[in-house]
Order: C-alpha cells, then structure tokens, then sequence
C-alpha cells in the first residue's frame, strides 16, 4: 500500500428514523422541538427573510441595468487568422478548427497580430487595423 492509495473509511451511519417511540430518542416531537413555525410541517421562513425587519436585499441601493438585446461577439484576432487551415474563414470555420469555443452572436475580427496569409474573411464586424491588414495582403472582408 502507497501514501496515494490511501482512502478514508467508509461510514456506516444509519439514516434517523424519527417519530418511532420515546425509547428512541427522537420520539414524539421527532427532534423538532415544542410548537413554533419551526415545528410545524412545511414550517420555517423564505430565503432571505429576516423577521419582518427589511431585508438586505431591499436596504442596498440598486445600479445598473441588464440589457436584454445586447449581442455577446466572439472576438478574433489576426494571429487566430493564421492558425486557420482554410482560404474562407467564417465563424464556423474557426469552430472547426478548434481556433474558438463558441460563435455566440457572431465573430468580431480585431487587428491584434500580424498576418501572414492571403484569406477571405465573413464576420460580423471588423476593425478599422484588420480591414486594412487583410486587405494589404489581398485578402477579402465580407460583412455577414
């Protein structure tokens, strides 16, 4: 037996079986205590309640706003471009290639990087450095 082979001892607790006669010790009130919204089935209070004084949650002040029509872009660089196998780069290209995870609302082509290949790119947008690097090269950009 090795240090890394070493595993803790299984327990061997019985589940409590409440409510079964006072000899048990957990008879009667079934280790609820006597009376009170605690005792009672289905008793207890919500999350975040806290006895009728306001709760945090309404005492902090709110900020901000979640906008629910913002697009989420995956963003790409011109070194991602290079990594490409392909002459048409689109987002689903890049997927396959294993260059992104997700495309989320579309690919946003940023001019980090230097590029070395002649490419034809379709995203959704492109920086003013990226446009001007693809085409340098003389390479396309296709707004999708």
């Amino acid at each position: 037996m090795k240090l890394d082979e070493l595993k803790p001892a299984q327990k061997n607790e019985t589940k409590k079986r409440v409510g079964r006669g006072i000899g048990s010790g957990l008879g009667k009130t079934s280790g609820r205590g006597h009376k009170g919204q605690k005792a009672r089935t289905g008793g207890g209070v919500r999350r975040g309640f806290e006895g009728g004084q306001t709760p945090l949650y309404r005492r902090l002040p709110k900020r901000g706003f979640t906008n629910i029509h913002a697009k989420n872009y995956t963003e790409v660089t011109l070194t991602m471009l290079n990594k490409s196998s392909k002459d048409e780069i689109t987002a689903e290209t890049l997927v396959e290639d294993k260059i992104i995870s997700k495309v989320n609302d579309g690919i946003v082509v940023l001019g980090t990087g230097k590029l070395d290949k002649k490419v034809t790119v379709k995203a959704v947008r492109f920086t003013k450095g990226a446009k001007d690097a693809i085409e340098a090269l003389g390479g396309k950009t296709e707004v999708i």
